[in-house]
């Protein structure tokens, strides 16, 4: 942990040199935006490229995985980002924008797995959570309670109100934003995993269904915490009646002061997600805009130190840090594309 604070410390002070001496159109740090979940992995390798190599420590900022897409695609030319970091898989729709805005050639590099979990302070009450049981206490609309095959605004102020055999505490989630790749994995995997088995919503059409199980709480049970899980973890330490919604790797810098919820009977590990038998498990991504590849320094040098087995291996430092590496022969696979920048035809998404 301290030294993630270290690395998070030298990339700050790195950033703001460079936004202070560098111009906008000519600039020799590289520039990395996206995820808030990949940021720690980020920085990290980011720290160790910039004291054991000639190049600075790139740049990085925490602008969540949809934001960073949006900057990276804006266009080409070194006032746009080099790299963005993406907790999902670029959307096919962000692939169109990239091309509309003249970024052509983009390398897509998997970098491994994370998980994402509900999380407590180790002296608030356990939760062990159904997937539907999660989709019930977060989802905007619910099936009525009283059996009918119809959806009514979410009238569950307790756990308990779902099962008896929840705590009798008030509904309280800290979750990301909607432009977090945490945010879009956790409805697409957990709330989209736990509504499809309702009648009321299989009885929907295809649009309405995907409205209904993506759909948060406005009513204040879900509370949007912005792009810093840090700020999650601080308030969960302090509050034994909230509960949050972050990546596996925030939970591991802090498991001696937090406990996490199994789900659907599995508890998050690193073998638990690495074998995808915990329910919500997630792919993380970095892409790279191969048009800025010799225009500023280190960008090929930074990718190849983030796909070598020192780094993203199973026994990188990488994995200290919480990340769970792809299998083997992935690896492999992904850094031989990452050294050859690969580029992405579309069809991948």
């Amino acid at each position: 942990m301290m030294k993630l604070k270290a690395a998070l410390a030298s990339v700050a002070l790195a950033g703001s040199i460079a936004a202070v001496s560098t111009p906008a159109m000519a600039r020799d740090t590289v520039n990395i935006v996206g995820s808030s979940t990949v940021y720690p992995f980020a920085t990290v390798v980011a720290e160790r490229f910039g004291r054991n190599t000639n190049f600075p420590t790139p740049k990085l900022e925490s602008t969540g995985s949809g934001g960073g897409l949006k900057l990276f695609c804006a266009g080409v030319g070194t006032q746009h980002p080099d790299i963005t970091n993406a907790s999902r898989r670029m959307k096919s729709s962000e692939f169109q924008d990239c091309q509309n805005n003249g970024v052509k050639e983009i390398t897509e590099v998997r970098i491994g797995s994370d998980g994402i979990v509900i999380a407590s302070g180790t002296d608030a009450p356990e939760l062990n959570l159904s997937l539907q049981q999660l989709f019930l206490a977060l989802a905007k609309d619910v099936p009525n309670p009283d059996g009918s095959e119809s959806l009514v605004p979410n009238p569950y102020k307790n756990w308990s109100d779902i099962s008896s055999d929840l705590p009798n505490i008030a509904i309280s989630v800290m979750g990301p934003p909607p432009t977090s790749g945490t945010r879009d994995a956790f409805v697409e995997i957990a709330m989209e995993g736990g509504c499809k088995n309702f009648a009321a919503i299989k009885a929907l059409g295809k649009d309405e269904q995907k409205s209904a199980c993506h759909s948060m709480r406005e009513d204040g049970a879900f509370i949007e915490a912005g792009e810093n899980d840090n700020l999650i973890v601080q308030r969960l330490m302090r509050d034994n009646s909230i509960y949050g919604v972050f990546g596996f790797s925030f939970y591991e810098e802090n498991r001696n002061q937090l406990q996490v919820a199994n789900i659907d009977g599995v508890a998050p590990t690193q073998d638990t997600i690495g074998d995808d038998s915990y329910p919500v498990a997630r792919s993380m991504f970095f892409y790279v805009k191969k048009a800025h590849v010799g225009v500023v320094p280190g960008i090929q040098e930074y990718v190849n130190e983030f796909t070598s087995e020192g780094a993203w291996g199973d026994n990188g430092y990488l994995v200290d840090v919480g990340l769970i590496p792809n299998p083997r022969s992935t690896r492999m696979q992904a850094a031989k594309d990452a050294k050859a920048l690969k580029t992405m035809t579309g069809n991948e998404l």
